[in-house]
C-alpha cells in the first residue's frame, strides 16, 4: 500500500532545460549528473516496491524534521511489527572498507554512508516517540547498480547489495499480517509532515537573457529546429517532426518551470521559440490553453 509514491525531483527538469539552453558551470553539472543517478536508482527501488503486498505500507522520499535537525529518507516500509529505513544508493564501480572508512577503487575517500544511515534512523526513532508509535525501526543501504562491487565489508553492515536485492524482495513478500488502520493512520501523519523543498535551492543562478532562445526537440533536445509547413516543425538534427501547437506548449512548460514568478504574455512566449514566425499562432496557443487577464498590450496568461 502505498501513501506516497515515488516522483522525479522537479529540479531536475530546471537542471535538464539549463543544460539545453546554456553552460552550467563544471560543479553544477556534476550535481546534476550525481543527482539523475541518484533518481535512477529510487525509481528503479520503487519499481520493486511496487509489486509488494498491501501487507506494507510504503512512503517514498521523505524529508521530515525532529528537534530542529532535518533528514531524509528514500523509502519507509511499514508493517504491524517493524519499519523498514532504507537508504537507496546507485553507486557504479568498485568499492571498499578499511576502518569505517569507505573508497573507491581508485582510493579516494567518500563519506560512510552508514554513519547517514545511522543518523536518519536515531532521528527516526525519536520522531516515532513523539507520535506515540512503538516500532522497532530497522536502517539498510540499499545498492542497486548492477555494476557495483564492495570489498571488506563486514559481516553485520546493514547492506543489501545488488546480487542480494531480488532475495529482500522475496523476504518482503512473505510478510504475513495487514496493517491496522492506526498504522495506516500513523503513515499519513508522516506524509503531512513531509516538508516540501524547493526545486530551484540548489540551482545554479540563472537569469532569461543567459539562455538560449529556441524550440528544443522532444528527441534529442537540439535547438536546431526549423519551422515547416502544414503546422509541423522540423529537427535539423535528428529528423524529428512534430506539431506547432505541441512544440510551443512543450516550450511554454520549460518556459514556466524555468520562470515560475514570470507573466506569460505573446511576446515573451514569441521571444522564447524564436523560430515562430507570426504573433499571431502563439496568442492563438496561449488563448487555447491558459486564461487571459488583462487587457490590450497588458495582457497575460494564467
Amino acid at each position: 500500500m502505498i501513501i506516497k509514491a515515488y516522483q522525479e525531483p522537479p529540479s531536475l527538469d530546471v537542471f535538464r532545460y539549463l543544460i539545453q539552453r546554456s553552460e552550467l558551470p563544471p560543479e553544477s553539472t556534476q550535481l546534476f549528473f550525481r543527482m539523475e543517478k541518484g533518481h535512477e536508482g529510487e525509481q528503479k527501488m520503487a519499481g520493486l516496491l511496487e509489486g509488494l503486498p498491501d501487507n506494507w505500507v510504503i512512503l517514498h522520499d521523505l524529508l521530515l524534521e525532529c528537534n530542529n535537525s532535518a533528514f531524509q529518507i528514500d523509502a519507509l516500509l511499514i508493517s504491524n511489527e517493524l519499519i523498514y529505513l532504507l537508504e537507496v544508493k546507485n553507486f557504479e564501480g568498485d568499492f571498499y572498507i578499511e576502518s569505517d572508512q569507505w573508497f573507491t577503487g581508485a582510493g579516494r575517500e567518500i563519506q560512510n554512508p552508514v554513519l547517514q544511515l545511522n543518523r536518519s534512523e536515531s532521528l527516526l526513532r525519536q520522531l516515532l516517540r513523539k507520535l506515540g508509535l512503538n516500532l522497532p525501526v530497522k536502517g539498510l543501504i540499499i545498492f542497486t547498480h548492477p555494476e557495483f562491487a564492495l570489498f571488506q565489508a563486514p559481516l553485520n553492515s546493514p547492506i543489501v547489495l545488488p546480487s542480494q536485492l531480488n532475495r529482500f524482495i522475496t523476504q518482503l513478500r512473505k510478510n504475513p499480517a495487514k496493517p491496522t488502520q492506526h498504522l495506516k493512520r500513523f503513515a499519513e501523519k508522516l506524509a503531512e509532515l513531509h516538508i516540501e523543498e524547493s526545486p530551484y535551492e540548489r540551482l545554479p543562478h540563472y537569469e532569461y537573457q543567459q539562455l538560449e532562445k529556441g524550440i528544443v526537440c522532444a528527441v534529442c533536445s537540439s535547438l536546431l529546429i526549423s519551422f515547416v509547413h502544414d503546422r509541423r516543425i522540423l529537427c535539423t538534427q535528428c529528423g524529428d517532426d512534430e506539431a506547432l501547437d505541441a512544440s510551443i506548449m512543450r516550450s511554454i512548460k520549460q518556459f514556466q518551470l524555468l520562470f515560475p514568478n514570470k507573466k506569460l504574455t505573446t511576446n515573451v512566449i514569441y521571444d522564447w521559440c524564436k523560430i515562430i514566425d507570426s504573433k499571431k499562432t502563439i496568442r492563438r496557443v496561449l488563448r487555447g490553453n491558459f486564461s487571459a487577464a488583462g487587457f490590450g498590450k497588458h495582457t497575460y496568461y494564467l
